[in-house]
């Protein structure tokens, strides 16, 4: 079960279209797997619908909102999309994934792994855009990763497996939002690697002493 989502402004915004693209690929593919979500932004597709044809159709008169309301609830609900996985041969981690992810996906190889610790390794995507840094983030079993807080907005997806933190335990589908100065340090559970999506507008730092010595390192790379 799913139980960290997007809020409803992130849902709005990328009904509408004005979510930057590296978030919207994060959201979208939340969304390809949530169907409580599918069917909150298939709802809000209707109401962006019904409003462009009374704007198109009439001049605005205090009477049109209330038109607008009864056109749709008039009109039929809109069943939830079905869900997009898809597979990738390549690389047994990345099997039934988000189809929106997937077309990211180096075609007939593998993603170039970075290890960045023994228990954590990284692979950033491709977008096509300059503003975000969009890269899968693989935990071993059981692994601990070192406390670190980010310079900017951090958006995790959780793809396969779990991990927790001090404020709470995310599984497949949750949808995490971390804000530039929130502390945190992600573990793994036992039984199983956890991979995620992470959008981040800004370098990880690395809390404490180690990050001294540790964060003239870390690169950001957007792309």
């Amino acid at each position: 079960m799913i139980h960290y989502h997007p809020d409803d402004n992130l849902l709005a915004e990328y009904s509408g279209g004005s979510l930057a693209l590296a978030l919207s690929l994060s959201v979208c593919a939340h969304i390809q797997l949530c169907v409580d979500c599918r069917q909150k932004v298939a709802s809000l597709n209707k109401i962006g619908g019904a409003l462009l044809n009374l704007s198109a159709a009439e001049p605005s008169t205090p009477g049109n909102f209330e038109q607008l309301m009864q056109r749709i609830h008039q009109q039929p609900e809109v069943p939830a999309p079905r869900l997009a996985i898809a597979e990738h041969n390549v690389d047994p981690m990345l099997t039934h994934l988000p189809k929106v992810i997937t077309k990211l996906l180096p075609a007939g190889r593998k993603l170039k792994w970075q290890r960045v610790s023994s228990v954590l390794k990284t692979a950033r995507l491709s977008t096509g855009q300059k503003d975000y840094e969009v890269a899968f983030q693989c935990i071993s079993k059981g692994g601990k990763v070192v406390e670190h807080d980010h310079g900017g907005l951090e958006v995790t997806l959780v793809l396969k497996g779990s991990f927790s933190d001090a404020q709470g335990i995310y599984t497949e589908g949750d949808f995490l939002v971390r804000d530039a100065g929130e502390i945190h340090r992600p573990t793994a559970t036992l039984n199983q690697d956890c991979l995620c999506l992470s959008v981040v507008a800004a370098p990880v730092r690395v809390t404490g002493f180690l990050g001294k010595l540790i964060n003239p390192f870390l690169s950001f790379k957007p792309a």
